[in-house]
């Protein structure tokens, strides 16, 4: 069901019958971000006055038709219940939503007041006295809920068991359905796959526990949400993904932009009594960036798909380089240079593609952003964004698909010799590329088709990570896409210092 009278009256009807204090909805106002689930802030008339309420609910209202081993929002309600029982700061759960109520998987839980923004935690005025114990705090937040025992609240058999060998090949096995060839992906999976670290004991682990979904306000965290890709697996996920660099909003701190990880993992010790090993914690840094570069894809193919077809998703898919050059970084530094804007003509007929979509980005801007508020303000401006990546990629893009052509050109050809065959998923030009090194054929290629050809070398292991040419064309080719899609990211200034 969707936005509208309809879906009013249902969760009106649910709230009266459920909720006895509760007379009437007088507003439910769905809340920008949340491109996974949708969040309603609700406004509801009781005996004592109007009071709010949240309401957390599937794209659409609409049951997935694959969870892809998460829990579901039925199960997530029950996380947030035996966390809040375990020292975890929750909102209480009021109700979880049943199939007769018409509305779809969620539930509805208790407003709290808070920050839940990430930006904006690391650089609120009002927040600063706080933003210094964060990360102690949240490292003894970590250890409890790594300590919840899943036999005694039943949690083992409604989680995924996910160990980090099986979490890394998952993810890659998804990125691979994906129509898209990233070789930094391809090539961060290999690594991560030659880097597992020790085995652990396996617990109840967050899964996205970072800077973004975890409310705070000037007396520290407020409550923990999102627990929709929880899983049983190995604890140093989540202290590794709250240190993953799309988190830090800009910030040179590692946990959250707020916090060192020395913090982090001074609080999680004081709490479980366990030391944490720091390279342990870079692996799942590094597998951190290369999981959400698997996600943003997957929110593209999501927007291709449905049902939420939000201007929100392509524009998150575009992210998937920020995450990349976080990648470059951790694994592949060096030095690199950005290619040079081509100059408008100014002789060119008027308007020009540049100033078409200037205009328009300023509208959303200007006009729009300035007569509009919630989650309508907050889609202005990502749709405001997505002109600004077109714009870039109209100046830049056909200088980047050469330089791409020149670098790709130097891995296979050097590389193509030693390779005996291509994996039997290959296309027609890793076929061609196995049985001759000719330049010639290679240059005559599309991008796409030579980027094709190498991530399936990547993939059947028959190029080696240390392949002559493969770094630089991984650096050039995924830090000058981040400066179209995102040239503020911090990131990228770090693969430029």
């Amino acid at each position: 069901m969707s936005d509208g009278d309809d879906f009013d009256r249902a969760l009106e009807a649910v709230l009266v019958r459920t909720m006895p204090a509760v007379k009437s909805l007088i507003e439910a106002e769905r809340l920008s971000g949340g491109a996974s689930q949708e969040t309603y802030r609700l406004t509801v008339e009781t005996e004592s006055g109007s009071e709010l309420l949240a309401l957390r609910r599937a794209p659409g209202g609409e049951d997935p038709e694959d969870l892809m081993g998460r829990p579901g929002l039925a199960v997530e309600a029950e996380l947030m219940r035996v966390a809040a029982a375990n020292g975890v700061p929750e909102p209480q759960v009021h109700y979880v939503l049943e199939p007769d109520d018409g509305l779809g998987p969620g539930f509805i839980m208790e407003w709290l007041e808070g920050e839940a923004l990430g930006a904006r935690i690391v650089r609120l005025p009002e927040l600063a006295e706080v933003r210094p114990r964060l990360a102690e705090e949240y490292g003894r937040i970590l250890a409890r809920i790594h300590a919840i025992d899943l036999d005694a609240t039943g949690l083992r058999s409604k989680l995924t068991e996910n160990p980090t060998e099986q979490f890394v090949q998952q993810m890659w096995d998804r990125y691979q359905e994906y129509p898209t060839p990233q070789p930094m992906i391809d090539y961060a999976a290999r690594w991560l796959l030659d880097n597992l670290p020790p085995p652990r004991p396996l617990t109840l682990v967050h899964n996205d526990f970072r800077n973004g979904n975890v409310m705070v306000d000037a007396n520290g965290v407020v409550a923990v949400l999102d627990w929709e890709t929880a899983q049983i697996g190995d604890p140093g996920r989540d202290l590794g993904w709250l240190c993953t660099a799309s988190w830090r909003f800009g910030s040179d701190l590692p946990v959250g932009g707020f916090g060192t990880r020395e913090q982090l993992l001074a609080g999680y010790e004081a709490e479980s009594g366990i030391a944490v090993d720091p390279e342990e914690v870079r692996f799942w840094e590094v597998f951190g960036s290369y999981w959400w570069a698997v996600g943003c894809i997957g929110m593209a193919e999501h927007y291709r798909t449905g049902p939420d077809n939000s201007v929100e998703r392509p524009a998150i898919g575009r992210r998937t380089s920020e995450c990349q050059v976080d990648c470059v970084n951790l694994l592949l530094p060096g030095v690199v240079d950005l290619l040079i804007p081509d100059v408008p003509d100014e002789r060119s007929d008027m308007p020009r593609i540049d100033e078409l979509l200037e205009s328009v980005s300023d509208f959303l801007r200007g006009e729009v952003m300035d007569e509009t508020s919630g989650r309508t303000n907050f889609l202005a401006r990502v749709a405001a964004n997505s002109l600004g990546i077109v714009a870039r990629e109209a100046a830049v893009g056909p200088q980047l698909q050469e330089l791409e052509r020149s670098l790709l050109t130097v891995v296979l050809n050097d590389g193509a010799a030693d390779s005996a065959s291509t994996s039997a998923a290959g296309n027609l030009v890793a076929d061609r590329l196995s049985s001759s090194a000719s330049e010639s054929s290679v240059s005559e290629s599309s991008v796409s088709e030579l980027r094709w050809a190498l991530v399936e070398r990547l993939r059947d292991g028959s190029m080696p990570l240390d392949q002559p040419g493969l770094a630089e064309y991984l650096r050039a080719s995924v830090v000058n896409q981040v400066a179209i899609d995102q040239p503020r990211y911090q990131g990228l200034a770090t693969a430029l210092s």
